[in-house]
């Protein structure tokens, strides 16, 4: 039955509705958004995963009288606090002064455009991708995976067991650190969203296809061991794993043009013939690969033959411009800067109310962190890692001139 049939069938019960503020949530309004949210997903394929079918959220809630679960999710993520720190993070390039080269939220943008393309191509679930997509880096260090690699090293300096990855932390900040209500802190999200974002994985060049791992354990996505490389347990979030390799493997080359890094004879000529010059191009080919590669099969799957010019194009894009001699030296600038921070928030630590009353700014305000921290049982080194990995560059930056200056 199409949306307008529904329409014409209830026309007449619901064009007497009086749109007033106390009458807008009612039953009847309640029961024919419902009936069409569940038209839409009867149409879905077989193998698209239906909102009704969710394990549901770690606290019980009322659902939403307009909005699916995964649209709700998505609000809940899109007007937190660390989404809104992502326009100030790095994706490749250091806080650059170029206002056209990317930032990381420019890059969750165009994870959640593509993969909502697949998506909807592919006839899934598209709330649920969207909401897995804009979570998917909230979770990210400042400066990039740079910054990602110092505080995983710190950590593990500190205590061999520990470590540092950004899935898991994006994770942990909407489960935990994020303030949902005054005074409430998790946002309790459902859990194939909380899924699809500890499983996003992009940096995995060895996977031609994905199959999703539906009989995954609910409580296992909260203790991921590192490396974990666990599929997602549904579909869409598959979708949104393939998504984030293709949103950077070409933007990465067009922002190192623009900055002076590369020229335009930069990728061999079987990547070009294979996949197109330029970022929109790589983009088309990778998707449409993927789409005609996927249509109607329970896995998301890309064909060898672009399988291996993706991966060259990688391979090309870390000898060339993640191993670069410009971001090299900086990176040493970001070791020194993190490195400092991370051993001066662990001394602070040590006496949180001798912190607390410190002359300098810097180490009160972070004593102010550790002491409202919503998770009682984390140890220092891991409030010093929530801190230290919710951070903007720029934040990031001041907090040690400031700290550090003479």
């Amino acid at each position: 039955m199409s949306e307008n049939s529904l329409f014409d069938m209830f026309r007449d019960e619901f064009s007497g509705v009086k749109f007033e503020p106390l009458v807008i949530k009612n039953e009847k309004d309640t029961g024919y958004i419902k009936l069409l949210r569940d038209e839409r997903e009867k149409n879905l394929s077989p193998f698209a995963f239906r909102t009704a079918d969710t394990r549901g959220r770690q606290l019980p809630e009322e659902p939403c009288f307009i909005r699916s679960a995964y649209e709700r999710d998505m609000g809940r993520i899109i007007f937190s606090q660390s989404f809104r720190r992502l326009r100030h993070k790095t994706q490749v390039f250091f806080n650059p002064l170029n206002d056209h080269i990317c930032s990381r939220i420019e890059h969750v943008i165009y994870v959640n455009y593509i993969a909502t393309i697949i998506g909807r191509a592919l006839n899934l679930n598209t709330d649920l991708i969207q909401a897995i997509a804009m979570g998917h880096d909230v979770g990210h260090a400042p400066f990039g995976h740079s910054g990602e690699r110092v505080l995983d090293r710190c950590m593990r300096s500190v205590d061999e067991n520990a470590f540092f990855e950004h899935e898991q932390q994006s994770l942990r900040v909407l489960d935990v650190l994020e303030e949902h209500n005054k005074g409430q802190y998790g946002l309790n999200l459902s859990f194939e969203v909380r899924d699809g974002i500890v499983s996003h994985c992009g940096e995995t060049y060895d996977e031609s296809f994905l199959r999703p791992k539906r009989d995954k354990k609910t409580e296992s996505i909260v203790n991921k061991g590192r490396k974990d490389r666990t599929a997602p347990a549904t579909l869409e979030g598959c979708v949104v794993r393939f998504a984030d390799k293709i949103a950077y493997v070409g933007r990465d080359m067009e922002d190192a043009l623009r900055a002076g890094f590369i020229n335009n004879d930069y990728l061999p000529s079987e990547v070009k013939n294979r996949l197109g010059n330029t970022n929109a191009e790589v983009i088309n080919t990778l998707v449409g690969d993927i789409i005609h590669n996927s249509l109607d099969k329970d896995e998301i799957r890309m064909s060898d033959a672009t399988f291996d010019a993706m991966n060259e194009f990688l391979k090309r894009n870390v000898e060339q411009i993640y191993l670069s001699k410009k971001i090299m030296t900086y990176e040493k600038t970001v070791n020194t800067t993190v490195e400092a921070l991370f051993e001066a928030y662990m001394e602070a630590c040590a006496d949180i109310e001798k912190s607390l009353r410190s002359s300098s700014k810097v180490i009160r305000v972070f004593a102010e962190f550790v002491k409202e921290h919503p998770d009682k049982d984390a140890s220092d080194l891991r409030k010093v890692a929530d801190y230290i990995s919710g951070m903007t560059d720029t934040f990031c930056t001041q907090c040690f001139e400031q700290l550090f200056r003479i």
